[in-house]
């Protein structure tokens, strides 16, 4: 594995900060979204590449720590959406391959942890939703 850039950090907990702004979105973070981001990291997200952070850990685990810290620290998620669009904005090419159909299942499937998306979560994914086919 390869030690990780910092702009290849900065993207993990990036796409953190919009998972949490998803789950938070009807102002509750519920355990079984923590779960849904927690089982996509292991299945999916860790086999996408070989970058690691510099204590030698999958840099995906940042989108965990990130979802985590933000909890914790009550971020607004409305801030946190439009904190990643600047963000895509501008970086738009570090959502090559197919990051962003990985990026969308993954928001739903932590909408969909617990009863379903609601109005809220709705809302959020169809904004990222067109954010990525402009």
């Amino acid at each position: 594995m390869e030690k990780v850039s910092k702009p290849e950090l900065l993207f993990y907990q990036k796409i953190g900060e919009l998972f949490y702004a998803v789950a938070a979105s009807d102002r509750v973070v519920r355990k079984s979204e923590y779960d849904a981001l927690a089982k996509m990291v292991e299945d999916e997200w860790k086999s996408m590449d070989d970058y690691e952070d510099r204590f030698g850990t999958d840099a995906a685990y940042q989108m965990a720590i990130v979802f985590e810290w933000f909890d914790y620290e009550q971020m607004d998620a409305q801030d946190c959406y439009n904190d990643f669009e600047d963000y895509y904005n501008d970086k738009k090419n570090s959502f090559y391959g197919n990051r962003k159909e990985l990026i969308i299942r993954t928001a739903r499937k932590i909408a969909n942890a617990f009863r379903g998306s609601n109005k809220s979560e709705l809302i959020m994914l169809t904004r990222l939703e067109l954010l990525f086919k402009e």
